[in-house]
């Protein structure tokens, strides 16, 4: 299928784990994809080989999205490559776990700073863009975190909470220029971050899931496919979890 031929998708934090996949997915579906990532060149150049597989365009770029002036030289420089863009995917995310209790204020402003405060800093820069040309798609990544809260996550769960309150204000400025803005919230997603987890824990997450297992990468990537689509031009201001009814 190519349902993204023709169009060109903006992907934050796509080195590794659900970013990673949402790129290459998006790719095999005709999309040209451009791609940030914070540390590993490595990583990114493997990405970009990969990626070309596919026969589109790809770009990666060295961006911190949490810095609200490297996320406008950011979309300036995605405009000079690519001319235009479709889609913006923040996925871009750190975690800094610690009880209340222990968590220190700057972990707390850094997960914020990170997480929420480059869903803004990317959309600010990408809305003249959709602005003028009347149409584009924004999506978010939260997580089922954002929506029920977790013990030892609150730093976490504020700016994914944050995102969703965002998102639906942005789908109610935007959607009258056929801008579409919207959630996607994974649920427990066996990733390189959730393998280092012990078999006690792991079990604990699944028991509480109707499917009894783990969500995929693809099973997120799949849905930002369908969000970044024509097939998909009349949902705005959705969340849409990808939990295995974790939160039925």
């Amino acid at each position: 299928m190519n349902l993204l031929k023709g169009k060109t998708v903006i992907v934050t934090g796509a080195s590794r784990g659900i970013g990673k996949r949402i790129a290459l997915t998006l790719a095999k579906n005709g999309a040209n994809i451009a791609f940030t990532y914070s540390k590993s060149i490595e990583a990114a150049d493997k990405l970009l080989k990969e990626i070309s597989n596919f026969g589109v365009k790809c770009k990666s770029y060295q961006s911190n999205a949490a810095k609200f002036e490297e996320s406008k030289s950011l979309i300036e420089n995605i405009l000079n490559d690519f001319n235009s863009f479709d889609v913006l995917i923040n996925n871009a995310g750190i975690t800094k776990d610690n009880l209340l209790m222990r968590m220190s204020e700057e972990d707390f402003d850094k997960v914020i700073e990170v997480n929420l405060k480059s869903v803004f800093n990317m959309v600010k820069a990408c809305q003249s863009v959709f602005l003028k040309q009347k149409s584009g798609s924004i999506i978010n990544i939260s997580s089922i975190v954002g929506l029920k809260g977790n013990a030892g996550q609150s730093n976490y769960a504020a700016s994914k909470a944050g995102i969703v309150g965002f998102s639906k204000s942005i789908a109610l400025e935007l959607g009258s220029r056929n801008i579409r803005s919207n959630v996607v919230a994974p649920g427990f997603i066996e990733t390189e971050m959730t393998s280092e987890l012990n078999e006690d824990v792991l079990n604990k997450w699944i028991e509480g899931i109707p499917l009894k297992r783990g969500g995929k990468p693809e099973d997120v990537a799949n849905l930002c496919l369908f969000l970044s689509s024509d097939l998909s031009s009349f949902i705005t201001g959705q969340v849409i979890n990808v939990d295995g009814g974790m939160l039925t």
